[in-house]
């Protein structure tokens, strides 16, 4: 352990010490640089680049002149930023660690955060300092929490789209209750409540996290094992023997991988100290190993970084380029591993592996001397029920969904019955206006009309009254006149007064003029007999 600390001194003091001569080097070079641009004129300016291209290399070679420290700045170094956040799968993860992120702002919030332990957070201690964080951090807050309950009722409001309900009205309120993690009966500030409610749901949405994970894995290889069964219903028996041969190969194939050691013990711990960071098995120093792979340096391993440890042993098992190896189970071997090195190392189960939780943890017989671990392979991560359930489901999803189609076919040949129709009716409005455009072409007349005494008379008409006429029996008896030819209305009668005067002298009576019209010429034959 002090020979390996001592290299590591040594090597760190060596690459300094050069880096430290490398720009003494560099500064040298850009006075003389300056020196001799200032000396020289413009006429000789292109030459002198030349000659600096050229004696460049030699003075980085050379010996570097002694320069007043006190008079030399050095350059400032840009602020460290902190390590990102890794996302922690929530649905409200941005909004989870943005209100983290002002609040540990606060020098007197970030002070009580670092002091208080997982208990007393889950307890709502911690939330109750939110009181006396500063004014700008509240107000950052109260905009945050506004900006998380819109997004909210946001998704509500698109999800009732989905679903076709534009025309209920939203309780928005009443769907709001589900998230837990926001007071959304005040929608406007960010209280003690709040933060309290914010810590208790992500503890609580984070522990239940690996659950879903874990059930998501299930369904994924009790899927995978229903479509081979169903690939093998549709083979003939040759083909199903060979595929059930080939499957076993895969099995036994994929099973003899090289020993895995038990996750967080110290041969699991040495092979990463020896492997991954290159030193000597022997000097394994667990402090030296937690503050290596603290990559953030926040003085605990998180589980992003324990499940970073299980690399190596993850690859004896699984190699994406082979046929055998699934990725899906592997990332489910890995959340095994770390789920099993926080059950044994996190004492205070705040889902974090502090130093000195490390430390202990590496004095156990567990860490000394550990058990076998037991692959995926060798625990099936379902239940011969838990697959007669899940089959049965399929079954029936599948036979909802084949009645879902029955239906939408049904709903669909009836649109098409209705299109037709509609198409129908389109095409007759089409020749009905095609063939009143051809008559309007064509510019028809109307039928001719007989004007009588100033009423416009179809001919049709008139014929009709001729027969009426013939067949009413006081007009039996008179002789019918002959057809006038149609007159203008006034020639018409001035000639009946002409006739009248004529009559009038020869001393007929004229007892004609209140005859209908069309009897007066009958009238005047009449009393022109002798």
């Amino acid at each position: 352990m002090l020979t390996s600390k001592l290299a590591l001194g040594s090597s760190q003091h060596l690459v300094s010490s050069s880096v430290r001569s490398s720009e003494r080097k560099r500064r040298t070079a850009e006075q003389m640089r300056s020196m001799i641009y200032t000396k020289m004129s413009w006429s000789r300016a292109f030459l002198t680049c030349w000659v600096l291209l050229l004696v460049q290399p030699l003075c980085l070679d050379a010996v570097p002149i002694s320069i007043d420290k006190t008079k030399v700045k050095e350059p400032e170094k840009a602020p460290e930023e902190p390590p990102a956040n890794v996302d922690t799968g929530l649905h409200y993860d941005r909004y989870l660690r943005e209100v983290i992120d002002f609040l540990e702002k606060d020098q007197h919030f970030r002070e009580k955060l670092h002091n208080t332990d997982m208990e007393d957070i889950k307890q709502g201690k911690l939330a109750k300092e939110l009181d006396f964080v500063s004014h700008h951090v509240r107000t950052k807050l109260d905009e945050l929490k506004r900006q998380e309950v819109s997004r909210l009722r946001t998704l509500i409001k698109a999800k009732q789209d989905l679903e076709g309900g534009n025309d209920i009205a939203v309780d928005h309120q009443a769907l709001l209750k589900q998230f837990e993690y926001v007071n959304h009966m005040n929608p406007h500030t960010f209280e003690v409540d709040d933060l309290d409610r914010l810590i208790k749901s992500a503890t609580k949405d984070l522990e239940n996290y690996d659950k879903e994970r874990h059930e998501e894995f299930k369904k994924y290889e009790m899927m995978k094992e229903h479509d081979r069964r169903e690939h093998l219903k549709t083979l003939d028996e040759q083909e199903r023997q060979k595929e059930e041969e080939h499957y076993e190969e895969m099995r036994k194939k994929h099973a003899d991988h090289p020993k895995v050691n038990h996750p967080g013990s110290q041969n699991q711990l040495k092979e990463v100290w020896e492997e991954a960071d290159g030193l000597d098995p022997e000097d394994f120093d667990p402090k030296t190993f937690f503050n290596l792979h603290d990559t953030n340096g926040d003085g605990f391993f998180d589980e992003q970084e324990l499940e970073a440890l299980f690399t190596k042993e993850l690859e004896k098992i699984y190699d994406p380029t082979n046929e055998e190896d699934d990725m899906v189970e592997m990332e489910e071997e890995r959340l095994r591993m770390r789920e099993h090195v926080m059950n044994e190392v996190d004492s205070n189960k705040d889902r974090l592996v502090s130093l000195d939780e490390f430390l202990v943890a590496t004095k156990k017989k567990e860490f000394l001397e550990p058990d076998s671990w037991e692959t995926l392979e060798q625990n099936q991560a379902y239940t011969d029920e838990e697959m007669r359930e899940f089959e049965e489901h399929l079954a029936q999803q599948e036979q909802d969904l084949n009645l879902k189609a029955v239906d939408l076919q049904k709903q669909r040949d009836e649109l098409e019955r209705q299109q037709q129709e509609l198409n129908a009716q389109k095409i007759e409005l089409q020749q009905a206006v095609e063939h009143m455009e051809r008559l309007k072409s064509q510019k028809v007349d109307p039928p001719p009309e007989v004007h009588v005494e100033g009423n416009a008379v179809p001919e049709a008409h008139e014929v009709d009254n001729q027969l009426h006429a013939q067949q009413d029996p006081q007009v039996q008896g008179h002789q019918a006149a002959p057809q006038v030819p149609e007159v203008p209305q006034d020639t018409a009668q001035d000639h009946n007064e002409h006739h009248n005067q004529n009559l009038a002298q020869q001393g007929v009576p004229q007892t004609h003029q209140d005859l209908p019209p069309g009897h007066h010429q009958a009238a005047q034959d009449q009393h022109s007999l002798p």
